[in-house]
């Protein structure tokens, strides 16, 4: 089990005649403050601080408490570390130690602090930023008075997706795993040979000859169908010798370890084979075939297969790979609330579910409410929102009309979408301090939860300067 709590003596902070350390020292004293007057985030955390106990059936009392791990996470974000240097970084700072609550003793190891946060479930964030909400909303530093909203792309950790990159991601993967089976069991797996050598030598050369003109690219398609048939041969062979390692398996010939080790081969072997055959349909429908494959249908990454391809036509980035992320916020640059997006809507067709959440959370519409354009749907729903709040400021796409122009041009309308504008600088800032740039996390899951830590570090490091 994993003890929520272990109460020690009050922290005393240090002190410095350097405004650059007292600032610092003031923002995890702050920080420390906030955590200790809303014990429901720790229980929230603690929750699922649990998990990988119950999952490894450890009967013993573990080393650190959730509050010390909540605590070791809030640095790691803060700092914008990794999980192994935000160990170095709290074992070799006093100061770190005695806000983590480690004043004597080892540090938890990385691996103890990955597990945990990936234990840590997107739904338990949300809690907790609702939680930090509330404690801000009673506290009077947020009112939920001016709301803006925008979108932002949270990248994956993929590499700019072509056909023949695809085809070679998943030859060499299976090659690979194929490599490892062949030293468990050679007699399952067969005697043909690998070629990883040629066949990224043929993806390198597609990838060069597809950078010239359209009349040599049609030239590319004798190495595609290369390609395309190293990859169907392997992926052959991982399927056959997948069912005979199985049925061996079911036969009860491996030693305990061989069984797991074979076990876990098998289990990714089998995920990575459907994602490389729909890879392969791809390649075929787009290349020999000529026709376009729609957006969602694709897979942009074997890895990440959750990965979408996002249009934005911003100048430098038109194509972006990850997510649409929604961001609430109100007075003070203050996050009230967060969504994740598997599929990309249409920015209009938010603006009632956001309007609804808000009221949920501060238990009124706000007075102020401003977006983007992309937010605009028609003047008739603009109507609509005059009707439930005072002053709504979102500019028309297109041609306008003289009432609408005269709307545009009132004083109120122009000093919210100044307002609006600040909504980018925080966007600037989730990117640049608290990771939201790019996330080098695995699977969708984690993905989501990586949003909600980033924005309660956010958070928190906001309030700190009012408190």
């Amino acid at each position: 089990m994993r003890t929520k709590l272990d109460p020690q003596a009050p922290l005393h902070f240090g002190s410095s005649h350097l405004k650059v350390t007292q600032r610092y020292y003031h923002k995890y004293a702050a920080i420390n403050r906030i955590l200790l007057d809303v014990p429901e985030i720790l229980s929230a955390f603690h929750q699922d601080a649990a998990v990988p106990l119950e999952r490894a059936a450890r009967k013993r009392r573990a080393i650190f408490t959730s509050d010390q791990l909540l605590r070791a996470i809030l640095v790691m974000e803060v700092e914008q570390l990794p999980y192994r240097a935000t160990t170095l970084r709290i074992d070799d700072s006093e100061f770190l130690r005695r806000f983590v609550g480690i004043h004597q003793g080892p540090v938890m190891d990385y691996s103890t602090l990955a597990k945990v946060y990936k234990s840590i479930r997107s739904e338990t964030w949300k809690t907790i930023n609702e939680k930090l909400g509330a404690y801000a909303h009673q506290r009077h530093l947020i009112q939920g008075d001016c709301l803006r909203v925008d979108t932002t792309v949270y990248e994956s950790n993929v590499h700019h997706p072509t056909d023949s990159s695809l085809l070679w991601d998943g030859y060499r993967v299976l090659a690979r795993w194929l490599s490892e089976l062949r030293q468990l069991d050679p007699e399952a797996v067969g005697e043909g040979r690998l070629q990883t050598r040629r066949v990224k030598n043929l993806s390198l050369q597609i990838a060069l000859q597809s950078r010239r003109t359209q009349a040599r690219r049609r030239q590319i398609e004798r190495p595609y169908r290369r390609l395309v048939a190293q990859v169907c041969g392997i992926l052959a062979w991982s399927h056959q010798a997948r069912g005979r390692v199985e049925k061996r398996r079911m036969q009860g010939i491996y030693d305990p370890w061989t069984q797991s080790l074979v076990s876990a081969l098998v289990a990714r072997m089998r995920h990575f084979e459907v994602l490389v055959a729909r890879v392969v349909d791809q390649a075929e429908r787009r290349v020999f075939r000529g026709e376009a494959v729609p957006n969602v249908e694709k897979i942009l990454s074997l890895f990440e297969p959750h990965t979408e391809l996002l249009i934005r036509g911003k100048a430098g980035k038109p194509v972006e790979f990850g997510h649409m992320v929604l961001l609430h916020q109100v007075e003070h640059k203050f996050i009230s609330d967060y969504q994740v997006f598997a599929r990309r809507p249409s920015d209009e067709s938010l603006v009632d579910d956001l309007l609804r959440e808000h009221k949920r959370l501060f238990g009124h519409f706000p007075q102020c409410f401003t977006a983007d354009k992309g937010f605009y749907s028609s003047m008739d729903k603009l109507r609509d929102l005059d009707t439930r709040i005072p002053h709504v400021s979102i500019a028309k796409k297109g041609m306008r009309t003289a009432e609408e122009k005269a709307r545009e041009h009132d004083p109120i309308f122009k000093i919210l979408q100044r307002f609006r504008a600040g909504i980018e600088g925080s966007i600037s800032f989730l990117k640049r301090c608290f990771k939201l740039g790019r996330c080098l996390y695995r699977s969708f899951k984690t993905y989501c939860s990586s949003v909600g830590s980033h924005v309660f570090a956010h958070n928190l490091v906001v309030l700190t300067r009012q408190i």
